[in-house]
């Protein structure tokens, strides 16, 4: 089996991805917020311009999958009317933000304000170098959201506190205000680029750059710890709404359609595959839907399963009908995840239980990721009928 390509850079609208079933043009809303008009924009031109199957991702992005070339060009027109899109392509790769989405009156204010702000700082041609999958994490709650979410620069609390934290560090600088923390988060930014963590071949991350042995300067440094960490989230109810999960990350037109009609100001997109209705009270809106989960004991909610084939062309099996036949047998609060290859690009983490196509057949890895040792190799679809076996 060849290992499968690393790109090293995320698709964008500007700059889609070729993918087994078209094109793969990735939406980044702006603060991780659709408006419900947006929402409903967006549901039609993934019908008209795409195969109509939108992908929720690890970085709070959407993507459209199956655009054609001739109607990238038309599709890029529609998502500049919604709002959606950057208009210089280099400025549109470098905002790569998360923000936490279960922000409270209290925090939104200063939370949105600081990713606007910075995402208009990273706006400067001097921050061209960083790489694609650079990224920046706005979790500045009373309990971090985003404490297992990728990210190279984080600006977090510390009490009542602001503070800004390197990956990799486990304390962080403290700032009098959100101003002051944006400073301090780009000038982490530009200390990254200068000190040399940017590979010749465009990549690079914080943590590993610090691993290798660079320290920050003391202007940089802190001994500030974040706030504690929040529980995982789950499908359902939550403090301020309602938090819906997407079966395998992946929604319909007609879905994006619902929650719009559903949501009562807006619809946040989260880096779990799972939107928040904040201010949405009925939590049994969307109960024995085929796609839409909110039920916490829901099997789906707890699988993960990328495109596989033939929608990838790196994937050596199909993942998704697997998964979907799997669901029934998984044991209650298991993690089960269905990658076409080793990459992982589902679930980059430990499951349970993880299946990894290979020669269309499965490698079994078990408490692991998809890189990991299995325990079983080439297994057949029809021998996973019990996953909990040895």
């Amino acid at each position: 089996m060849s290992a499968p390509a690393i790109r090293g850079w995320c698709p964008g609208a500007h700059r889609p991805m070729v993918s087994g079933d078209g094109l793969v043009v990735r939406v980044r809303p702006p603060m991780g917020e659709l408006t419900t008009a947006q929402a409903r924009g967006l549901a039609a031109a993934s019908q008209r311009f795409g195969n109509g199957l939108i992908d929720l991702t690890n970085r709070a992005n959407l993507q459209l999958r199956g655009v054609t070339e001739a109607g990238h060009g038309p599709l890029l027109d529609a998502l500049a009317e919604l709002g959606l899109l950057d208009a210089d392509p280099q400025i549109e790769g470098r905002r790569n933000i998360v923000v936490d989405p279960f922000r409270d009156r209290e925090t939104d204010n200063i939370q949105s304000r600081i990713a606007a702000t910075l995402a208009e700082g990273l706006r400067a041609p001097e921050f061209e170098p960083l790489p694609s999958k650079f990224g920046f994490v706005v979790d500045a709650g009373a309990n971090r959201h985003l404490a297992e979410v990728s990210g190279d620069i984080r600006i977090e609390a510390c009490g009542a506190c602001l503070i800004v934290r390197a990956d990799g560090y486990e304390a962080g600088r403290a700032s009098p205000d959100a101003p002051g923390a944006v400073a301090l988060a780009l000038d982490l930014a530009r200390w990254f680029i200068a000190s040399g963590g940017v590979g010749q071949d465009g990549r690079g991350r914080m943590a590993r750059h610090l691993a290798a042995g660079r320290s920050l300067p003391d202007d940089l440094a802190g001994d500030r710890p974040p706030n504690p960490t929040a529980p995982a989230p789950r499908a359902g109810a939550v403090p301020g709404g309602l938090l819906v999960a997407a079966a395998f990350g992946q929604l319909r037109p007609s879905d994006l359609r619902e929650l719009a009609e559903a949501a009562p100001s807006a619809l946040r997109i989260t880096p779990w595959r799972m939107i928040f209705l904040p201010g949405l009270e009925d939590a049994n809106l969307f109960d024995n839907h085929e796609t839409l989960l909110t039920d916490p004991s829901d099997p789906l909610s707890r699988i993960h399963a990328c495109t596989g084939a033939p929608g990838c062309p790196q994937a050596e099996a199909e993942t998704r009908p697997l998964a979907r036949a799997l669901a029934a047998d998984l044991p209650e609060n298991a993690t089960l995840h269905v990658s076409g290859c080793a990459k992982g690009c589902a679930h980059p983490s430990r499951s349970d239980v993880t299946l990894v196509g290979r020669d269309g057949r499965f490698d079994l890895v078990r408490d692991g990721a998809p890189w990991d040792d299995p325990v079983r190799r080439g297994i057949t679809a029809r021998q996973l009928t019990d996953i909990t076996d040895g």
